[in-house]
């Protein structure tokens, strides 16, 4: 299994680091919000379960958003379930940080979390 080098500064970090109560809130908040979406969908609850009709409608990217996932799925060679899956990914980030729209960096760690999959399963 490969782990990423850590930074010192990361380390040595004085901030108090995100409590285990603020991070529940948000993810209690992502469900809401996903309950919300996806009310009247029988059978779907959460962006897990987005057809593609619906990755369509929930997942649109921005400019930058989507010449970075271009980027990413002609550099790393990504199927198209590899895409939905990374969108859906994407919304649920996004959901967690609050954010209407998916951005940039929810695309990034997005994928950065496809690559992970794939660097531990191949």
């Amino acid at each position: 299994m490969e782990v990423p080098l850590v930074e010192y500064r990361a380390l040595a970090q004085t901030e108090p680091a995100e409590s285990s109560a603020s991070i529940r809130l948000r993810v209690e908040q992502a469900r809401q919000i996903q309950i919300q979406r996806f009310q009247g969908l029988k059978g779907i609850h959460t962006n897990s379960a987005m057809t593609p009709r619906l990755i369509k409608r929930h997942c649109e990217l921005d400019a930058e958003s989507g010449a970075l996932m271009e980027q990413a799925m002609g550099n790393m060679n990504f199927s198209a379930r590899a895409h939905d899956r990374i969108l859906k990914v994407a919304r649920t980030l996004a959901d967690l940080r609050g954010l209407e729209k998916i951005d940039a960096d929810c695309v990034l760690e997005a994928v950065n979390y496809r690559t992970l999959d794939r660097n531990l399963w191949s």
